[in-house]
Formats: C-alpha cells, structure tokens, sequence
C-alpha cells in the first residue's frame, strides 16, 4: 500500500529526495535518524534541504509524520500514528514533498481517517482498537471527454465528464496547461487510469494535493444564496449563505452532533463532507449507519453515495485529528472546483484544538490561554478561511460552506475555542441547556445566536419571489424576545398581573415555540421542513396571533382566549408532510373558527 500522503508519479509537488549531507569520521553519508520520542513528538536529525510541513516516515513501520519545526540539522516531527516502538537510533525517511492526500471520485461513498486513507472493518474500528487502514478502493466509473485532441486547455478547463450520483469532472490541474495530445475514449475507467495527456503530462481522475495548502480559485464570490439546510430555526431565524461559516458551541447533552447529523441528511448541498474530530466512536458509528440507511431524496440513491466521511474518533491516533479538518477542506475544495456547492461539517473543532494544545506542551511552546498555543487564534482563522463562494479556474460557480461544532467545557462560552471562533464566523447557532432538557429540539438559542448573513439572504428571498420573508423573520424575532422578557415577570407576579395584550405575547411565544421553531428529528413527516412549509406554518401562528390580540383588544378577556384549544395549530408541523402546505392551512382555520366561537 502506498505510504500516507505519497503524491502520485505525476504530481508537481514531488521534489527530489533530500542528499544527505557527510557525517561521522569516514565522511560517508549519514541516514536520518530519531534522536528522540515523546508521545506523538519525535525528534530527527536532518537535512538542510528538509522543509516545513514535509511528509517523514518513521521507523520500519514507516509510521507517517510532518515537520513542525527545524532548528539547525534537527527536526521535529509531529507523528499520525501511534509511536510505541520506536526508540533513537531508528531510521527518519523525508520523503521530500507535503503531507498530501490523493483526491479521486472514489471518496465519494466512502469513511477515512485523518489522512483520508481507507478504514476497514469500520465497524468494529471505531469501537475498538486495531489496524486501521485498508487497501484503497479502485472503483470503476464512466468517462465521457469533452475534448478532442489538439485542442489547447488551461488551468481549471474541463476534460471530460464522470458519471456518478453527482456530476463529477475531470478538469486539467491547476498547475498545467498546453495541447491535449491524447483523450481517452468514451467508456468505464478505473480512477488510476489515464484518461489524458495534457502538455506532455499524463492526466487521471487521482491527483494529489497538499492538505494546509488551499487549492487555487479565480476569485472569491459575494455569498448571497441561501443554503436550505429543512432546519426551521435555522432557516428561518439564523439562515447561511453558501460559502459561509458557522460555529455551533453547546455543552454535553445539547444536541449538536443530532443536529449536525440532521443537517448533512437533509441540506441542499451537491456533497457533503463529514469529519468526527474527536467523537465518541458509537456517535461515530450511528452516524455513518444512519448515512448508508437514508434514501437520498435528491438523487433516489443513498445519501452515502454524495457523502465523503472523515472518522477520527477518540480512540485513534491524537495527531490524525489535527491533520483531519485540514484534509477534509482540501476534499471539500476538490469538490468546489468542479462547480458543486459543498457542505464540511466539523465535529467537534475543540477536539482538535485539544490536539494543538497537547503537542505544543510536549514541545515546550509557551501555552497561552487555558494551555492552548498562541496560534490557535490564527490556526482557527485559517481553516474558516477555507470557506468561500467562488468563481473556479474554470469558470464555474462553487461553494464550500463551513459548520463548525464547539464543545466548550461546562457550557462556558468565554474559553479560548468558543471565544476565538465566534470573531471568525458569520453565523452562531448556540445551543441552550435548558431548551435540551425540556426535548425542544433543535435547541437554538434565538437569544444568544446570530446570523450575520440575514439581511443579504433577505434580499436573495425577495429577488426568488417571497418578499415576506424578512418581515416574517423579523416578527418572530421581536415576538420571541417579548415573551423572553415577560417570562421573567410571570416568575414574579403570575400571568394573571399582566395586561391583556402581554398576555397574548406570552401565549404567542409558546405558539411560536411549540408550532414553528420545534421540530421532530424521527418524524418523516418533520424531521425535513421545506420552504414552503415554514412559511406556511410561520404565517398560520401570525394570523392566530394577530386575531388573538384583536380579540382582547375588542374587550374579550384573555382568559377566554386563552382557554381556547389550539392542538390543531400545534400539530400541523407533524400533520403536514416535510412539504405540504394544505394541512397548515386547515389547521389554521380550525384554530380561527374557535376564536371566533369564543368571542
């Protein structure tokens, strides 16, 4: 099996091996070796020629690892595998090239560890320890060129099309350009075939790609399309563009990985890449099983077959975690460059700052805040930058939209992951405690959450036709803070001491709650909302509202108003199919007609 991180023969990133200079007595050459191990940090005599970041394989197990600093002819290398066995004195081979990951259509479908190598008896692997990787899998797929030969194509041009649940495309790389002298024919290809010969370089569907360095666009985009993720809080109260990040910090038991999990079920992204960075390994698990089970309502197949799923759960190699989120960016942009809008969902980004946090301790670096290193802040920045709506190399739109989970310790917001990730992203779907342990689920803080993409996704609404969306948001936002605020003066006085019209905000807030902002995530009928059925839902709760409040306000007693049986208003979202609008509708009237029984 090839090494971790080895390019393919036609990589550009390949330089050659370092010469080892003179050593010892005899003047002969001296090999790399490890002067010393401590956990995942090793210590290697070096070449001069040896850089930042390149790939080393360790001992005769050829563990692999990265060079994370150089001090004269000494390296230290950070290692992806568990180090027990290796002793000073043990060969160091630099392998003379960046970590890199091999990027093929392959991936789609399939689960990989951090350095997107393939994981076998994945069952068992992440409830256990054992062997972790496997043979790559080499998949068959039907190529169609676009093509002919002779003609002249650059960076970014599409060579042909790759027929998969998702349209796929083999583009020129970015680092070529010239006459196509050879185009393969029309037919089932194995993703190591080549398919091209582009300036007298050979072109396949596998490439290489260095995971920290992010791949080349012709320039960035305004993000101003909605991403439907069938998540009413979110769509409606904290929406995201495409292209855009968000961070979802909760403590244990809030819910983010359900909500995550629900997100890559059901958003309409093209592909949807999945890292579990340090999770437990039965979260691990329900999540890839869930994955194989669900029918993909885009395409008919299964939603694994558009999902690329990078596992490295708490039981696997420490280091791998701080390798995954880079490799699953690098994944994620392959995708973008093809013109698809792609989904990366971190859980949880603290696991891998955790992972920062433990290797710079072993290298003496001098801990900043709570023990991190002074670069998380940078570090952090870096992989939210990866996100972007762009125009690629070859002319065509794509996006790369982040999420990103926290995990801060007892739910404190004011530690250095949660803090530094709120300045770089544009959306934060906080999680409450208390909204979890009454089972409201998702439970969004429409208090303490944000969504800094709002009013540009307004404008993109009303430019598809639903000019109301923005006063429809901004009318539960107020409505929702107003019963917030009046919660507190029910606490203290009782409902009965409030003026009539307050009451009714009281009332309203539950409605809002209970009837549009909950959903059930194990209901087919609900655990997806489209569009159209969150406005409808939202419009039927704001019409009972409004009659409500003109009730009281023509001298009927809110008591009255109150004991009214809004059930039918209340159920609508589980009565109503994912994209039914009608059953909203009767229930509405229902509720209507009561109303006006009462008065």
């Amino acid at each position: 099996m090839t090494t971790a991180g080895d390019p393919s023969p036609d990589s550009s990133e390949t330089r050659a091996l370092p010469r080892i200079a003179p050593g010892g007595a005899s003047g002969a050459p001296e090999r790399p070796r490890i002067l010393r191990v401590a956990g995942p940090l090793v210590e290697i005599t070096c070449a001069p020629t040896v850089a930042m970041h390149d790939l080393v394989v360790l001992g005769a197990a050829r563990l692999p690892g990265e060079v994370v600093a150089i001090h004269g002819d000494t390296a230290t290398v950070e290692a992806y595998e568990y180090t027990g066995g290796l002793a000073p004195g043990h060969p160091a081979e630099p392998r003379g090239h960046p970590l890199s990951v091999r990027l093929a259509p392959d991936l789609l479908g399939g689960v990989f560890d951090g350095l997107l190598r393939p994981l076998a008896a994945i069952g068992d692997l992440l409830t256990t320890s054992g062997p972790t990787t496997g043979e790559p899998e080499r998949r068959v797929w039907s190529f169609t060129p676009r093509v002919t030969e002779g003609a002249r194509v650059a960076a970014g041009d599409v060579l042909g099309e790759i027929r998969a649940r998702v349209p796929l495309l083999l583009l020129v790389p970015p680092d070529l350009s010239g006459e196509v002298t050879w185009i393969a024919a029309a037919g089932d290809h194995h993703s190591a075939d080549v398919l091209a010969v582009v300036g007298g370089r050979r072109v396949r569907m596998t490439q290489s790609w260095p995971v920290r360095r992010p791949r080349p666009l012709a320039r960035r985009l305004p993000a101003d399309v909605p991403l439907n993720t069938g998540q009413r809080a979110v769509d409606l109260l904290f929406p995201v563009a495409r292209g855009s990040t968000v961070a979802v910090p909760g403590g244990f038991g809030t819910g983010k990985t359900m909500l995550l999990q629900q997100i890559a079920k059901w958003c309409d992204a093209d592909v949807i890449v999945y890292v579990g960075c340090g999770e437990r390994g039965n979260e691990m698990a329900d999540v890839i099983e869930e994955l194989e089970e669900l029918t993909d309502p885009r395409t008919g197949g299964r939603l694994t077959e558009r999902t690329v799923t990078i596992a490295n759960t708490s039981n696997m190699p420490m280091m791998a975690r701080e390798a995954g989120v880079h490799t699953g960016a690098t994944v994620a942009e392959y995708f973008r460059d093809m013109g698809l809008d792609v989904v990366l969902i971190a859980d949880s980004t603290s696991r891998w700052a955790e992972a920062l946090r433990e290797f710079a301790s072993r290298t003496g670096e001098l801990p900043a805040e709570e023990g991190y290193p002074a670069g998380l802040a940078s570090q952090l920045a870096a992989f939210y930058e990866r996100a972007a709506a762009v125009r690629t190399l070859g002319g065509a739109t794509g996006s790369v939209t982040v999420i990103g989970a926290v995990s801060p310790p007892g739910g404190d917001r004011t530690e250095p992951v949660t803090a530094h990730t709120e300045r770089f992203v544009r959306c934060l779907w906080s999680l409450d405690r208390d909204l979890a342990y009454a089972r409201h689920y998702p439970a969004v803080s429409w208090s303490e959450s944000y969504s800094r993409d709002a009013s540009t996704l307004a404008a993109a609404h009303a430019r598809a036709g639903d000019a109301e969306w923005a006063e429809r948001r901004g009318r539960v936002t107020r409505q929702l803070a107003e019963a917030d605020r009046l919660a507190d003066l029910v606490e203290l006085v009782g409902i009965t001491a409030l003026p009539p019209r307050e009451r009714i905000s009281v009332l309203a807030g539950r409605l809002l709650r209970e009837a549009t902002i909950q959903q059930n995530a194990l209901s087919p009928a609900d655990a997806y909302s489209a569009p159209e059925k969150t406005a409808a839902l939202v419009e039927a709760v704001l019409t009972v509202i409004d009659r409500c409040l003109e009730l009281v306000d023509s001298g009927i007693p809110p008591d009255a108003v109150e004991a009214v049986d809004f059930t039918p208003l209340l159920r609508a979202r589980e009565a109503a199919g994912p994209a039914e609008t009608a059953p909203v509708t009767t229930a509405r009237d229902t509720v209507l007609a009561r109303l006006g029984e009462a008065a």
